[in-house]
Formats: C-alpha cells, structure tokens, sequence
C-alpha cells in the first residue's frame, strides 16, 4: 500500500519554513510523504484554493492573511495556532523612547532629521507591507521625507543591521516572531491607531478532503502541536544565522522538545 501523500505549501519566508519542516517532520512521523512548494503570500493560498497544496503553513488570521483565506474558508480547516505573530515598526533601542514613543512620533521634525528616510519593506503582498503603506499614509510620512520600498527579506534585513552598525536612527518594519529579536534590541512603536492590527494566530490549515488521507493520530498530533513566538524566533535564527537548513532546525527543535517532556 503506497504511504499517503501531502504537499505542504508554505509562504516564502525563512520563518515559514521552520515551522512548514516541523509540520512535515510530524507528518513523516506517521508514514506520510511530504512534498513543500514555496510561494509568495499570494500566490501560495491560490496553490491552496486549487488543490494544488494540500496544507499550508501558515496562515496568520485574522488580520495579516485573513482576506485570502476569505474566498475558500469552507473548505478549510484550522488545525492549530503554532505561534502568535504580530507585525511591528520598530527602532533600534539606543534611539530615545522620550524621542520617539509612538509611531506618529516619526513625523516630529526633530525626529525626522535624525531618521534614516528610508524604510525598507519586504514584498508587497505581506501584511506587514500593507500595513505599513496605511501608516505612510495616516501619518503622512511621505511629506516628513521618508519613502516605503518593497523588496526581499535580506533587503530589509540588510537595511536595519547597517543602520545599526552606523548607530543611525532607523524604522524596521518587522514582525515577531522573527530572528533579528535574537541578535538586537528592537524597540516597537506604539501603535494606538491599531494600523498594524494586533496579534494574529500562525495558524496551519489544510483543505478538508485531504485530511481524509492521514490517520486519526497524525491528524491528533497536529492539532497538539504548539511551537511559540521564542521557539520560532530561535528556529528562524539557527536556519538563516547559524546555516541549519530547516529541517535540521526542526529535527534540533523536536529533541530538544521530547528531551523536555521526558
């Protein structure tokens, strides 16, 4: 009897993939062969919708991905809320809380001329990114000097480690969990407006006719499985710092774990 198949589709992001090479891991566990496919926000919830992907992970709902989920929400199943990301702004924490406590602070011009103008997005599609073009627009950011760019992960990334190694003021427009909290002192914006729209839950879905191919236990373990904001943060930090490919990360990740329960 051939094992039952999976195809995994995960969203593009270092992060994604540690906790999509948990998920296979938990599935492999119990004979099942996965296949991941790795898309952008967008295009990964279309593989979804399809039948083209099986599970995706993971899903940030409500705010951050909950209107591409909207469409096939029927078709559906939430599995379990692995951790609980948030969207932020943030500075680097040797920039004064007394000079910039919220993000309207930013438009202060006093602030402003401190401020690196830039501010350095990943793509379009995350909500990270929507979000922030909202606040670029609230607090009309754009007539202070500063510009939103869209563009890779390691572009942001790379745009807030060489402001820090210059000790310039900066924004970052991040997320928790993410593994720049391991390595700086990120302070957030307060946010009162709620433009970023609070906390979501990292949520694994799968379509509901596939389910039908996995055993009662496997689908028991995965509804268990509980990963949290500082284990996801580390996992993301030993696959894109310390070279781990995600698998190991996850294999690392579950000893480690089963070594605990024990």
């Amino acid at each position: 009897m051939n094992a039952p198949h999976i195809t995994l589709v995960t969203i593009d992001l270092s992060f994604h993939a540690a906790s999509a090479a948990v998920i296979a891991a938990v599935l492999e566990k119990h004979g099942v062969a996965v296949s991941q496919w790795r898309a952008p926000h967008e295009r990964a919830f279309e593989l979804l919708a399809s039948g083209q992907g099986d599970m995706l992970c993971s899903a940030w709902l409500p705010g951050s991905h909950g209107r591409y989920l909207a469409p096939i929400e029927d078709e559906i199943e939430k599995m379990s809320a692995l951790y609980a990301p948030y969207a932020l702004w943030g500075v680097p924490d040797y920039v004064p809380t007394d000079a910039a406590a919220e993000i309207a602070d930013l438009a202060k011009p006093d602030v402003a001329a401190r401020m690196v103008k830039t501010i350095q997005g990943i793509n379009p599609g995350s909500g990270i990114s929507r979000f922030s073009l909202e606040i670029m627009d609230r607090y009309r950011l754009h007539e202070a000097g500063y510009r939103f760019l869209h563009g890779a992960l390691d572009d942001c990334v790379s745009a807030f480690e060489q402001a820090v190694a210059r000790r310039d003021w900066a924004v970052v427009p991040l997320w928790q969990p993410q593994y720049l909290h391991w390595r700086h002192r990120i302070r957030e914006l307060a946010d009162p407006d709620g433009l970023l729209r609070g906390r979501d839950e990292a949520t694994l879905i799968a379509r509901k006719d596939a389910l039908r191919r996995l055993s009662a236990a496997a689908i028991a373990d995965l509804r268990a499985l509980r990963l949290g904001n500082q284990a996801m943060t580390r996992l993301d930090h030993l696959i894109c710092k310390q070279g781990l490919s995600p698998d190991e990360a996850a294999r690392q990740w579950l000893s480690s774990s089963a070594t605990q329960a024990g």
